[in-house]
Parts: C-alpha cells; structure tokens; sequence
C-alpha cells in the first residue's frame, strides 16, 4: 500500500506519522527526542547535527515498519518548529548552533524596536506580520551584528533548522513562505525577503534561502546519507509550513469561529483567516499557510513547561499525583491567583522581563491549590491572547484542542468551562504532522482546496462548558487581568 509521512520537528522530539491515502489509520509511527542547551542565562540552542541525527532515526526506523507491512513511502511533508536561527557554510554544514524560539539574549535589539524605534518596529510589524520580540531572527542577526560580527561576516548563509534539512534532503537552497513570515525579514505581500529588514538585519537577501510556496515539491537527492534513510528513490519531499500553521490544518480548524488552542512545552491560540489581517499594537502574528489561508494568533512561552516546573521544582511529585490533588480544589482556587511567566513571555505581553507570581496567597492555601491556580494561570493568559484575536476574527465558536496537555481530562474540561464553548479533541493528537499530510493531499490534487482537506479530518471527545463553573471563571479571569496589570 502506498502511503503518505507527515514529519513534525519540533523543539523536544522529531516526530513522523504515516497514513494511507484514505486516511483511515495509522500505518506507522516514530520519534526521537532533541537535546536543548543552555550555555548562558536565557540562551537556548539545538545542535542541528543532532537534529538531522535525530531526524534519520525517525524516518529509518518508519521506514522499517511500513517496509515489513509491506507499504511504500510516496510522500514526506515537513512540519518545523519557527524561529530558529543558524550560519551556514558554502556546503550547507552549520557554522553555529541553531539559536531557538526561547532564546531572550536579544532582548535589549528587540526592547530597542518596541521602544526607542518604534516607528521603524511597528512598520516592520505591519510589513511582515512577526510581533517584534527577542524570539525572531530578525532581532537575533541584529544581536550577532553586535555581539558576533566574526561569524556574521564569516557564515555565507543564514537561515533556519527547516532550510538546514531541507538542503541535506534536496540540495535546494529554500524555504516555504510559512517559515520565512516567521522570521520578520520576509515581505509578506510581495513574497519576498524585505529590504527593510535585511538592511537593519545586516545580511544581504542573497544570504538567506530562495521562498517558495508551501506546496512546492522537491525529488530526494541521492547520497550515503539520504540512502540510510530507507526511502524510495521516487519519493516526492513537500516542503510543507510551520508547526502553528500545520497545527491548525491537521486539526481542521480552517472555518471562521474555529480557534485552535495548542500547550504543548509551550502554548499558542489561532484562528484560519482569508485576508492578512494586522493588530494595530503589534500583539497578533500572521503568517501564511498557503496562497488563500493565513493563521492569525498569539504564542505563549509558559505552557507544559509550567506542570513540568510544578512538579519537578515546586511539588517534587510525579504529574499524575499532582493532576489528581489539583482536581479535588474547586474552580477559582479559592483565590489564589497564577502570573505563568516563568520564562518571559510573548503573547499577549510581548516582554522577555516578565515574570511569574502567585498573588493573593493565604494560609487555607494548599500545594493542590498551588497546582491548579497555575493551570488555571495558564489557561487564562491563552484566554487573554484570544480576547486580542476575537476582536480581529470574530468570536470563537469551538476550540479545537491539541498539545500534550489534550491528554489530561481534567486541564481540557478546565478549558471548556473557562472559554464558555465546546472543546474538541483530534482523533490524532499529531495535528502537526497530520498537517503536513493533508497539504500533501492538496499539493497532489487529491482535494481541490484546504476546505476539502479539513474535512477529512476526525475527532475524538467533545467537552461542553460547564453554566456555573463558566462563571466563577469569569469572575476570577477579572481578578487575573487587575494582577496581570499591576504585576507585569
């Protein structure tokens, strides 16, 4: 049977799905996680050979379960995480680490354009629809003119994980309009590289890669490396967009109303709009899906990374144990209140200072109350973030709901009754890679549009808000915003 792969490279694992045509059931499934360092105080790298590493031990080991069932790879499309950043040499061998989304060392060039140049960030801001923050390679060139002018000078090419893939599968030198509206550098409505931004950047366009559509398809270039991959020789790579913009596809999140609510380490809300749309404060990106789709939404830097905290720093239990024991508090937390910034924050704050806080702490306050006001804390920032995009969108109808946290009952009902609207789960929770599958589908005329393609989407379980706990939330959502305001 002939089948199609979707592979998501995201910021912990390099995951890849293999479906047939019809959709109807997994073939096969691989993954491999990807080391983060952090050689300095707010600095975040991935080595990119540890990624092509990690990469090939996906796709070798789907590969050999699809070839004992019997089953042929005809397609491979990319999901990748945005915003990384890495020199390259003439041969396309990094030069550098790859700096990642999390990275706040060019706080001061991003504080710079929100601030002292305003004028010049917002025009930047409404050429490129990338809210200026330290997690954009237009502030991180920015820093290594400062900081690394050697390297700058030296690299012959920048770009990021997904063109440093790309040129070892392919030898082309591209990436797709998805990534590059990621960057800040990119011309959204010509299509291409910006002479604004290149020039504050301090790199020429002929530095970075050649942008093409989604879409656009590339035959697997043979060579000892390619070869251990286990993919037939005819394969067809599709290039594929963003991890965020492929979320909301795989998760068939494409009509109007439709808000797609992700947490995985970290947490993004987005909608699927027609037309680039622009907030006039610089809050919301806006990055291309295809030539008739963009995602509109905010990030967050502050999701499964704060259970991770709760249970490895505050509580020194397990996950499980904690869930359970936050279950029992009831909605509100008697209170207590949760500022989830531990790591800085981009949406809807857009500031690398950030920080969290409890507020409001009193002596009935347990660690089980500890444990849920900072679910709820996290909850109500991507609510936040979503009162900015429903005012650019409409409101929201339904909450497609994926990420890890989809794997918790009691977090997903807390989103139900927070949002006040349904709550649905994908029948697959790797709308990422499920993503990249259905561009496929529409890059080989298998749908006619996206539209077609999100409908053969499934899904699992629907959670319906909860009238009484719905408003108690609305009443502490309040006293949430009063904290975020004085406290930030």
């Amino acid at each position: 049977m002939n089948c199609f792969v979707g592979v998501d490279v995201g910021t912990t694992n390099v995951k890849a799905l293999a479906l047939p045509p019809d959709l109807s059931c997994v073939l096969a499934h691989a993954s491999a996680p990807v080391e983060t360092l952090h050689p300095k105080p707010g600095y975040a790298e991935q080595d990119p050979a540890k990624v092509w590493s990690a990469f090939r031990t996906v796709i070798a080991d789907l590969t050999r379960q699809l070839t004992r069932e019997g089953h042929t790879v005809t397609h491979v499309a990319f999901s990748t995480a945005m915003h990384s950043l890495l020199a390259m040499d003439a041969h396309g061998e990094s030069m550098s680490n790859a700096i990642i989304w999390s990275d706040n060392r060019a706080e001061a060039e991003a504080k710079d354009l929100r601030t002292t140049h305003a004028d010049l960030g917002n025009q930047i801001y409404q050429q490129t629809g990338t809210p200026i923050h330290p997690m954009i390679p237009l502030c991180k060139l920015a820093w290594l003119r400062q900081h690394e002018p050697r390297l700058l000078a030296r690299a012959v090419r920048f770009g990021s994980i997904k063109e440093y893939l790309w040129y070892k599968l392919t030898g082309k030198i591209e990436v797709d309009y998805s990534i590059a509206t990621a960057t800040g550098l990119f011309d959204a409505a010509n299509r291409q590289w910006s002479e604004l931004t290149t020039n504050y950047a301090g790199v020429r366009p002929d530095q970075l890669a050649t942008p093409v559509p989604t879409t656009t398809q590339r035959p697997l270039q043979k060579s000892p490396e390619t070869a251990r991959l286990g993919l037939p020789e005819n394969v067809s790579l599709v290039i594929g967009a963003s991890d965020g913009c492929l979320a909301n596809l795989g998760a068939g999140a494409i009509k109007r109303g439709t808000t797609t609510l992700t947490i995985g380490t970290s947490g993004a809300i987005r909608q699927t709009v027609r037309k680039p749309l622009r907030d006039e404060h610089g809050r919301l990106f806006c990055y291309i899906l295809d030539k008739d789709h963009y995602v509109v939404g905010g990030p967050t830097n502050n999701g499964g990374n704060v259970l991770e905290w709760l249970s490895e720093k505050l509580t020194k239990a397990d996950v499980k144990t904690i869930l359970t024991e936050a279950e029992a508090i009831p909605p509100g937390s008697d209170g207590l209140l949760f500022l989830p910034y531990l790591q800085g924050e981009r949406a809807p704050l857009w500031n690398a200072d950030a920080r969290g806080a409890y507020l409001h702490v009193a002596w009935q306050h347990t660690q089980a109350h500890f444990v849920r006001a900072a679910l709820e804390g996290v909850l109500f920032n991507l609510m936040a973030i979503n009162e900015l995009l429903m005012r650019e969108t409409g409101p929201t109808r339904v909450i497609h709901a994926n990420g890890g946290f989809a794997q918790s009952t009691f977090w997903v009902q807390m989103l139900a009754d927070m949002s006040g609207v349904p709550v649905r789960l994908n029948t697959s929770n790797e709308s990422g890679s499920m993503g990249g599958i259905l561009l496929t589908m529409k890059a080989i005329g298998l749908v006619k549009t996206l539209d077609e393609a999100a409908k053969l989407v499934t899904f699992g379980d629907t959670y319906e808000p909860n009238p009484k706990r719905h408003r108690i939330y609305q009443q502490t959502f309040k006293q949430w915003q009063l904290g975020v305001g004085k406290n930030t």
